[in-house]
């Protein structure tokens, strides 16, 4: 493939603040940022562990005022967007700040979008559909796994068709994103085990990526050594540090990956399993994750290798095929070790919605940048291998 044609873009964040201690500066960033008025967006469970509100008092020691909304739902819906939307605007916010994972920064991305471009926020599934800036964005992240604080992606369901839709747009990228492990040691082992398959996913695809560049590549190894070496830790034992801070900088490297050389047939397909069932995304991704590797293998055969020996894996001596294996079975005992449920059967996913979600995975934007091309068929061969694998 010639790329004398071609060009390559590299999004990412103004500010990122990482390290121990590092959310304490929220204040005074929003109020770089020029915000008086912020809608802090966020989800229950931020609000019952009582991390809102301290959030809540430190942007306002800053002199900003602050109104709590915390409809962001796991899978966010387009209707939670438009209930923000409401609640900025009554409270005639002039910034968002987003605290969780995921969920709530998708939510305030989607916010943002309909605040700054009117209409509703299924008009902007796609790439770059929005034509004018957000308000004022700042992401505190308390998850090592989804990276949607510092990438362009923004994902909402569509409540009438449960699909996922995939909304890609570089003016939905946080200003500022903060990750602070201090914010991530009371995530539990499971959600600590989902998200970070989460983010070795975001980097596997983005390294087989048919846009890869060396820029993305690079983060893309790091971020899969990182995740090799610390995701056991950090599901062992919230408590360490250590393990919370080298997972939150692999989340973001395989973030800075995927959101510039973009995803894979996994995403496409885990977007419909959390569409149809509400299934948490991460555990979508680690299931699928080896079953798609396997039928990708032939596309990009050195690329795996490369990836098996960032897992830790020895490939001396090995044909390139046998070493790209090995890449598989390492990914297969990494999600075993840390508690994914085998295969989708244990998710009580049906027989009879894979040709519907398969269709659906087809359309989605994720797949286009697979490497090895996919018939209908062959989607829900993958989808009935994880079934049972």
């Amino acid at each position: 493939m010639s790329l004398a044609n071609q060009t390559f873009g590299f999004f990412t964040p103004t500010v990122s603040l990482m390290g121990v201690g590092c959310a304490a500066q929220a204040g005074p960033q929003a109020r770089a940022l020029g915000a008086h008025r912020a809608l802090l967006c966020t989800d229950a469970g931020m609000v019952k562990l009582g991390i809102a509100e301290k959030v809540k008092a430190q942007l306002e020691s800053a002199g900003i005022q602050v109104t709590v909304f915390a409809g962001a739902e796991p899978n966010p819906t387009d209707r939670n967007v438009h209930e923000g939307v409401s609640v900025y605007k009554a409270a005639e916010c002039d910034a968002i700040v987003t605290l969780g994972g995921g969920s709530a920064h998708d939510c305030g991305k989607g916010i943002g979008m309909v605040i700054g471009n009117g209409g509703n926020i299924r008009d902007y599934e796609g790439l770059d559909k929005t034509t004018k800036p957000m308000p004022p964005f700042l992401a505190i992240n308390t998850t090592a796994g989804t990276a949607a604080e510092m990438t362009r992606f923004c994902i909402i369901t569509n409540t009438d068709t449960h699909v996922k839709m995939a909304l890609v747009d570089w003016r939905c990228t946080p200003n500022i994103a903060i990750n602070d492990p201090l914010l991530m040691v009371d995530m539990p082992a499971s959600l600590t085990a989902a998200t970070g398959m989460d983010a070795l996913t975001h980097a596997v695809e983005a390294y087989v990526s048919t846009i890869a560049t060396p820029v993305t590549d690079a983060c893309a190894l790091k971020a899969i050594s990182l995740i090799a070496e610390w995701l056991r830790p950090a599901v062992a034992n919230g408590a360490n540090i250590e393990a919370r801070d080298k997972m939150a900088y692999a989340e973001y490297l395989a973030g800075m990956a995927f959101n510039n050389a973009s995803l894979g047939y996994v995403h496409a397909m885990a977007h419909q399993l959390g569409g149809f069932y509400n299934l948490p995304h991460g555990v979508c991704n680690a299931v699928l994750l080896p079953e798609v590797c396997t039928f990708n293998l032939i596309a990009a055969v050195s690329r795996f290798g490369d990836i098996a020996r960032a897992l830790g894996e020895n490939t001396d001596g090995l044909s390139p095929i046998a070493a790209g294996e090995k890449a598989i079975a390492a990914i297969r005992r990494l999600a075993r070790d840390v508690g994914i449920p085998k295969n989708l059967t244990a998710l009580g996913v049906q027989e009879k919605d894979l040709e519907t979600m398969a269709v659906n995975a087809k359309k989605d934007a994720c797949q286009l940048t697979n490497p090895r091309t996919a018939t209908l068929e062959q989607v829900i061969g993958i989808y009935q291998v994880a079934l049972v694998a």
